[in-house]
């Protein structure tokens, strides 16, 4: 019998035209690929705009985070069009404001600093991926009582 591992789903910005855009893409990646991968997937935002029945299934049914770039909030807002409230949202340019200093420049080939922020973006999914498993295992371990 196989056993079904939960998994969060984590919706990128694709904001192409801002280095925010470029740094959201990387972070969840990072995640993705190395920091919780076995905890989660990836929801494509230009299928789930487009009507993808699959990828608004699962973020209706499963917790799901969205990441944007900007506060336009693109993949947040989709998310809550089509398949309801993400479980969070991390913004790259709310991240960004901790570091007043720091200025995003490159859209395409990212400098060292660029890059070991990617990789605190992507510290901030990952800690909220094991929020969401957490919370789904006490509301599991709440309704079998």
């Amino acid at each position: 019998m196989a056993v079904f591992k939960e998994r969060v789903g984590i919706v990128s910005c694709s904001g192409e035209e801002i280095p925010e855009g470029t740094i959201s893409r990387i972070a969840t990646r990072l995640v993705l690929e190395k920091l919780r991968p076995d905890e989660t997937i990836t929801i494509c935002l230009p299928l789930f705009l487009a009507g993808g029945e699959g990828e608004r299934t699962f973020a209706r049914l499963f917790n799901t985070i969205t990441v944007d770039g900007c506060e336009k909030r693109c993949a947040e807002m989709g998310t809550k069009k089509y398949s309801g409230k993400p479980y969070a949202t991390v913004t790259v340019t709310d991240i960004l404001k901790e570091f007043p200093d720091f200025c995003l420049e490159s859209r395409d080939e990212l400098s060292p600093e660029e890059c070991k922020f990617a990789e605190k973006v992507a510290e901030e999914i990952a800690k909220k991926v094991d929020e969401a498993l957490d919370r789904g295992k006490t509301q599991i371990r709440s309704g079998e009582s």
